[in-house]
């Protein structure tokens, strides 16, 4: 059984609003990326991470993408960010734009962002090979 928390109602409320009333490019991107069409990766759109609402999110990869159209705010973007951050999550931000008319490239981005995500190994823990480095 998976146990997630819950989520606040107005959060949750926004997410199901914003599912019913995505944007053209919100829609050509989902598209590509649902039912794992992106290399195996399962994305969620209009994933609650409280109190924000992600456009796209790749849980396994941490990878948050945002589509921005004309109507973003770079200072709320800046909030948002420094909040997803610190919880391991990458924000990767594309134009309108550019999902319309060069998909293909957003697409490989989007890929690469999740590849070097979930390959690149954990830190090791402060200590660890510290002896072997000194001859010890």
């Amino acid at each position: 059984m998976r146990l997630n928390p819950p989520v606040a109602t107005h959060t949750a409320q926004a997410a199901r609003a914003l599912r019913q009333a995505m944007t053209d490019a919100e829609q050509q991107l989902w598209f590509r990326l649902r039912a794992k069409r992106l290399a195996g990766l399962h994305f969620r759109r209009q994933h609650p991470i409280p109190p924000y609402v992600a456009d796209f999110c790749c849980i396994s990869a941490k990878l948050i993408v945002e589509i921005d159209g004309s109507q973003h705010a770079e200072a709320g973007d800046a909030k948002r960010d420094a909040y997803l951050e610190p919880q391991g999550f990458r924000v990767m931000r594309v134009w309108n734009n550019d999902v319309m008319c060069r998909l293909d490239d957003v697409l490989a981005a989007i890929l690469q962002a999740a590849r070097v995500r979930t390959l690149s190994p954990a830190p090791s823990p402060e200590g660890r090979g510290e002896q072997d480095q000194r001859g010890s």
